[in-house]
């Protein structure tokens, strides 16, 4: 039996190899390190005494020439790419390499930095991978567009307090010696400090967020209301610390401040929708879908500059088939030329690509396809906008209802009757009396040169169909000589609206000088403003059609007929005559299907600025 001693030195004659069990390296002339295989050394058990705990039995090493090779040595290739061919089972050619030893994989692996991870750093980085940085859309028109927004609120609200403060105390400078009144000092302070009330209420109101500048009525709705919050902040802490307020600073600083912030916003509206369509200030968009559905997103962009898209590519929602119509040579839709840059998943290569700060999903795309597609732009900062097959409905009658986790879209019917149709009307009578008493001057002035300068009476009339179809007499300045009708027939195949139900002629010979000028100018309309009076018409609604063309309309074009006709409307702001037949119609339905009060507001705001750029207007 061996000593300890003698199992020691067996252990050390295993570990350190005498100089004739050595090999020496040769590197050949490709560069690869050869050496001899050599004989597996059995290690010896090692016995304890009775008693000593026990240890696992070491397994047999290999003591090769890698390694005592120096740390400047080559690695050693595989044993087939060596000269010497491949190595067979139980030969071991002198010159073959050996193959590199690889650990075996733990279990479970743990990087060497776990447990002291650096803040700010990913496990990516631990674990020495390339990270690659997230894409993050940004617009550089967003961010000044936003800060002059909120330098034209803050410029209201100082206004209107000083507006309230100079009408309530009759005082441009207040002595704020000890003579002072210490009731006009407060509201000198207070008319400093509302400027930044009232843009930090605009703002909680979330006013100012991208989605809603620059589009729609939301961001005006979002101003009232801001205005009604801060009105009810300030008389329940006046009531609860039973302060006297003067109730005519009130009554002049919040409304002034609502006007001029709606008008400011107007206003930079107005240059925002100016630089769009000079291709200036727009959103990259990248639409995702298919067959029509995409088209449909991609005309929509074409056919309205001012919503502010730029489509730059289109992403598939999956990858077309063989015979597939979404390929290129099968394409049965409008592309436009854009590119096709992908699938939907490879969304975010699509994104980078297409540098997109836009995604507009088609209705088409499934809901699992839908998430993973959210799931990857989190944190990106790009917009998500998911399209409708419901179209042309917008505004109030639209409600999110969820159902099981799902979100259901809710659409209500127009609401054509009721207390907002009384205000409606009411609007339009005060209107008309207004304007009619305004104007009394201006019309007569204009009757006189229509009569004097050619044949027939002042006032036009013609027989029209309002709501209902019930026929009414409309009335307007005569800007044709008296035999138009007569005429009409020769002209017919000069008409540059065939496709539709109106005769539209730039050159028209049979309007007179007077009457080009009042048509320049859509002076030729205001005599409708007795028909708006006497309740035949309203402000703002479709067109008035000829008895001859509503006998030629489609079943759903008699939707026009549900609510007065207008003397402006979507048609008269969107282009007029230069509307083909369809667009006119489609905009005509848009607006029974979602008319409001907010909607006739904004409409006559557009209209003074229509007929400023006379566009349509022959």
């Amino acid at each position: 039996m061996p000593s300890s001693g003698a199992a020691d030195a067996a252990v050390d004659s295993s570990a350190e190899p005498s100089a004739m069990d050595e090999e020496k390296l040769e590197l050949g002339t490709t560069g690869t390190a050869h050496a001899k295989v050599e004989p597996l050394v059995e290690v010896p058990p090692q016995r304890l005494p009775p008693g000593a705990p026990q240890q696992r039995a070491q397994p047999a090493t290999a003591i090769s020439a890698r390694d005592k090779a120096p740390k400047e040595s080559p690695l050693v290739t595989r044993a087939e790419d060596a000269e010497s061919g491949p190595i067979e089972m139980g030969a071991a050619p002198a010159d073959a390499t050996i193959p590199a030893p690889r650990p075996e994989p733990h279990p479970n692996p743990m990087p060497a930095a776990f447990g002291r991870r650096r803040k700010g750093r990913r496990p990516e980085q631990l674990l020495g991978r390339p990270v690659r940085q997230r894409y993050r859309a940004q617009l550089a028109w967003e961010v000044i567009y936003t800060r002059l927004v909120v330098s034209a609120d803050f410029f209201a609200g100082a206004l209107a307090a000083a507006l309230a403060y100079l009408l309530r105390f009759n005082r441009v400078l207040v002595d704020l010696g000890l003579g002072a009144a210490s009731a006009t000092r407060f509201y000198l302070l207070v008319s400093l400090i509302f400027p930044f009330a009232w843009v930090g209420s605009i703002a909680l109101n979330r006013a100012y967020e991208d989605r809603f500048l620059g589009n729609g009525s939301e961001e005006f709705r979002r101003v009232v209301n801001s205005a009604a919050r801060l009105i009810a902040l300030v008389a329940i802490a006046s009531y609860a610390t039973k302060a006297e307020v003067a109730r005519a600073y009130l009554l002049i600083v919040f409304p002034a401040a609502t006007i001029l912030t709606v008008t400011g916003r107007a206003m930079a509206r107005v240059l925002l929708l100016r630089m769009r369509r000079a291709g200036r200030c727009r959103h990259r968009v990248l639409v995702v879908g298919s067959g029509e559905a995409a088209a449909a997103l991609v005309r929509l962009a074409h056919r309205d500059p001012g919503v502010g898209w730029n489509v730059v590519g289109i992403c598939l929602d999956r990858a077309p088939g063989r015979h597939s119509h979404n390929r290129l040579e099968r394409a049965d839709f409008e592309l436009f030329d854009l590119p096709i840059v992908g699938t939907s998943e490879r969304l975010e290569e699509a994104i980078r690509i297409t540098d997109a700060t836009t995604v507009a999903i088609s209705p088409q795309m499934d809901g699992e396809r839908l998430r993973r597609a959210l799931w990857t732009l989190e944190g990106s900062n790009v917009d998500v906008l998911v399209s409708s097959t419901v179209t042309d409905v917008t505004g109030p009658r639209i409600h999110l209802r969820p159902v099981a986790g799902l979100p259901l879209l809710h659409i209500e019917e127009p609401e054509l009757r009721g207390a907002r149709r009384l205000m409606k009307a009411a609007l339009d009578r005060g209107v008309a009396t207004f304007a009619l008493t305004l104007l009394a001057p201006a019309l007569l002035t204009l009757a006189l040169a229509v009569r004097l300068t050619s044949r027939g009476p002042a006032i036009f009339k013609q027989t029209r169909v309002g709501r209902d179809g019930r026929p009414f007499t409309m009335f307007k300045f005569r800007s044709m000589y008296t035999d138009a009708e007569a005429r009409l027939a020769s002209l017919a195949d000069r008409n540059e609206r065939a496709e539709g139900l109106l005769f539209k002629m730039r050159d028209d010979p049979r309007v007179t000088a007077v009457g080009k000028f009042l048509r320049k100018w859509s002076l030729d309309e205001l005599p409708q403003l007795i028909n708006v009076l006497i309740g035949t018409m309203s402000l703002v609604g479709p067109r008035p059609p000829l008895p001859r063309e509503v006998a030629q309309y489609e079943g759903h074009v008699h939707r026009r007929l549900m609510v007065k006709p207008g003397l402006t409307g979507l048609w008269q702001v969107s282009g007029r005559s230069d509307l083909e037949w369809e667009e006119a119609v489609r905009l005509d339905l848009r607006y029974v299907e979602n008319w409001s009060l907010a909607m006739d507001l904004s409409i006559l705001w557009r209209t003074v600025f229509a007929v400023l750029k006379r566009e349509g207007a022959y």
